[in-house]
């Protein structure tokens, strides 16, 4: 079995920052403390601004030699919107803007963008800490309106990194549709993104659906299981509360072990972000597994039954 690595979609979530993290500690040493606890973190950060290359140096040089990153991909990038001023300065000239102050995505702008991440996540890469790229899609990039060929010269300029891609729009992954989306990705070494979250009929609900389309790395992502939250929570905390019960931890211990079977390593993030349910699920996980959860943290990590 491949090995499972567990954390959480951010080490600075505005929520477990005031509940998880001891009283007074610098933000600068907040992703030391988190490295002490868990093997591997999501970088939210990203999805908003590319990051500076020497703050990305400093990341790899704070964590412990086998602690790895999954980088999420810029917004422009993953086709929601994006303010201009969320790109880098150097970038803005080449794109065209809406009238109310977004980036339009062009041929060239992407590549602009891809090459800015290139260079922003290189010390990553050089210390061996990167382990893939997170492209989390906008619910509005659906079947009727896109194309998954749309994707391609992205993966291919972002070779030989693997992108772990997310769908929001339960149409890619229903029917017979299902099919052809894996195997696209197959096609393109990327990997599909797994989820645990709340299910219904909504088109940004998604189904369950557990596939390993990359031998190097399978992913699955917790949201969460609020539906009411998901679809009208109008803050991130609001759309991901959910604290999971023990049964469901042992149900998602299984489909991860049923998933590691097939990659080289699987990527297990914990995105249900109210307070410090995060860090505490991704805990409690790591017991489950049999790994050692690390030294605890500052609040109570939650008893398995």
């Amino acid at each position: 079995m491949g090995r499972v690595v567990v954390g959480t979609s951010s080490w600075a979530d505005p929520g477990f920052i005031k509940t998880w993290y001891p009283p007074g500690l610098a933000a600068r040493d907040r992703l030391g403390f988190y490295a002490e606890r868990y093997e591997g973190v999501e970088v939210n950060a990203s999805f908003y601004a590319v990051p500076e290359v020497k703050t990305v140096q400093r990341w790899a040089q704070i964590t412990p030699p086998d602690f790895t990153f999954d980088v999420k991909l810029h917004r422009l990038l993953s086709r929601h919107a994006a303010p201009i001023e969320s790109l880098p300065p150097d970038l803005r000239d080449l794109a065209e803007v809406t009238p109310r102050g977004r980036a339009m995505l062009s041929e060239e702008l992407e590549e602009a963008m891809v090459g800015a991440v290139r260079e922003a996540i290189a010390p990553l890469d050089e210390a061996g800490k990167l382990s893939a790229l997170l492209l989390q899609l906008s619910p509005s990039f659906t079947p009727k309106q896109h194309e998954l060929a749309e994707l391609a010269p992205m993966l291919g300029a972002l070779r030989p990194y693997v992108v772990a891609v997310e769908f929001r729009h339960r149409a890619w992954v229903e029917g017979e549709r299902l099919e052809t989306t894996l195997r696209w990705l197959e096609d393109h070494d990327a990997a599909f993104v797994c989820t645990d979250s709340p299910q219904g009929d909504a088109p940004t609900m998604m189904p369950r659906v557990d596939a390993v389309t990359s031998p190097k790395i399978a992913y699955l992502r917790m949201h969460g299981r609020n539906a009411e939250g998901y679809l009208k929570g109008k803050s991130v905390a609001e759309r991901f509360d959910w604290d999971y019960a023990d049964d469901e931890l042992r149900a998602l211990a299984e489909r991860a072990e049923g998933l590691a079977e097939e990659a080289g390593q699987l990527r297990m993030m914990f995105n249900n972000n109210r307070d410090d349910l995060a860090p505490q699920a991704a805990t409690r996980m790591r017991i489950l597994l049999g790994q050692d959860p690390g030294p605890p943290a500052g609040s109570p990590q939650g008893a398995l039954l």
